[in-house]
């Protein structure tokens, strides 16, 4: 997967266009969002194929400013604080978050400045979240 950096005309409608664009491509968006600030409105989208929505957006004539690869995590969504302590390592690690968000399965997902470092930080992560629920399905028992 990969998420895509956008720029879109501050203007009612310019969703709507980069959407149609997709949609007549067969693209799905995976998850995301828009930011409006000072008159500037930027998009960071998830994509299967995020070469295919790059082409497709930028033959249509919309600013694609990078394609990235993203670490793809499950947070517990009942435990207060993962966002946190997943930020701290990543911090800890000298790796700067770009975008974060939520894609449609729940999965938290994040861009940074330093994909090999960040995808050590987030293979720990999810092997310490699956070693820590293997112990509680073996205390369960």
């Amino acid at each position: 997967m990969n998420d895509l950096c956008i720029e879109l005309d501050h203007r009612p409608g310019a969703l709507a266009r980069m959407g149609e664009v997709l949609g007549a491509k067969g693209l799905s968006v995976e998850g995301g969002g828009v930011w409006s600030v000072d008159g500037r409105a930027t998009a960071h989208f998830l994509f299967e194929n995020g070469a295919a929505a790059a082409h497709a957006l930028r033959e249509a004539g919309i600013v694609v400013h990078a394609v990235n690869d993203v670490l793809v995590q499950r947070l517990k969504q009942d435990v207060p604080g993962q966002l946190g302590k997943i930020a701290r390592r990543m911090a800890d690690a000298g790796v700067n978050i770009e975008a974060m968000y939520s894609d449609h399965d729940h999965r938290l997902i994040l861009v940074v400045d330093n994909y090999a470092a960040g995808r050590e930080v987030s293979e720990a992560w999810e092997r310490e979240r699956a070693e820590h629920e293997n112990n509680e399905g073996g205390a369960q028992r």
